[in-house]
């Protein structure tokens, strides 16, 4: 029976970590957030590792506000990257295996076909910059017993996304404009809760960068639209170009992911966004979130 540590419980990801962890009697989890952690506080860091001492660490906390990292560049840059460092050197000193999740925006976004793990890394943000970072340190500090996740598209029944304030707005407005040029995969933080579930306990550890989101690909106006069809919003959807939608951040355009990699590694089966999309809106309406 391992110990599971998971920091940023309280996003996405963390919230969908701890729905995983009720049906899973092979481990222990334990789930803090900033009230309980401060990762970016090299020694809290080192002393809560010792006293846990957890076999496995998943890191979800992130700055995620990619426009504000613009401007909030120290801040940023302490959690993606030198917090990332602090996990990575204190989990060194106990032994532990870490998962880390990162962000297709580590990729220019230029590619015309989906991203492997091998590409190279150009991003075109701070955010991205910050993450890449992130990564690194995990690969340098945890060669043999650290893995970097790249996801895209984040969403989840918790929290704040794309999907909820998508439903949200189209109550309230008679149409909306969405981009339709900026093509990726939505990934539902329940799936990839489940794949890394999967890798914890799967008796081979196997070290490295792996990609995940769900399968298939569309442009957000085009997630806009299933949104609100599986929702029932009545609202018209106006597709336009980026160059409409001018945002302080770079946003790449085109950010579909291989996932070869980890689904033969790790024997993970990967859901289409479509099908995932349709499991969480079910769990929105029932709940009336």
């Amino acid at each position: 029976m391992a110990k599971i540590l998971i920091t940023g419980a309280n996003g996405q990801l963390g919230n969908e970590m701890r729905c995983v962890a009720t049906n899973d009697t092979n481990n222990n989890y334990v789930f803090t957030d900033v009230a309980d952690l401060d990762i970016t506080d090299t020694n809290s860091v080192s002393s809560f590792f010792k006293e846990i001492n957890p076999d496995f660490v998943v890191n979800c906390a992130a700055y995620t506000a990619v426009d504000k990292a613009e401007d909030e560049i120290e801040v940023c840059s302490l959690i993606n990257s030198k917090a990332v460092e602090n996990i990575a050197t204190a989990a060194k000193d106990i032994d532990c295996k870490v998962i880390h999740i990162s962000t297709d925006y580590v990729y220019d976004g230029n590619a015309t076909k989906p991203y492997n793990e091998n590409d190279i890394t150009s991003p075109k943000s701070v955010y991205g910059k910050t993450k890449l970072k992130g990564e690194e340190a995990i690969l340098t500090i945890l060669p043999n017993s650290g893995i970097v996740i790249r996801t895209a598209w984040l969403y989840s029944t918790y929290g704040k996304n794309f999907v909820k304030t998508m439903i949200d707005l189209g109550k309230v407005r008679d149409s909306l404009n969405v981009v339709n040029d900026q093509k990726g995969t939505p990934t539902y933080a329940a799936d990839l809760a489940l794949a890394i579930n999967q890798i914890i306990n799967t008796p081979t550890f196997i070290p490295g960068i792996y990609n995940y989101s769900n399968e298939g690909e569309c442009s957000w106006y085009e997630f806009a639209c299933l949104i609100h069809e599986l929702a029932e919003v009545k609202c018209k959807i106006n597709p336009i170009p980026t160059e409409q939608y001018p945002t302080k951040a770079t946003r790449p355009k085109y950010s579909v992911l291989n996932k070869n990699k980890i689904k033969e590694t790790y024997g993970i089966t990967i859901p289409n966004w479509e099908e995932s999309l349709k499991k969480c809106i079910d769990i929105l309406n029932k709940n009336n979130i």
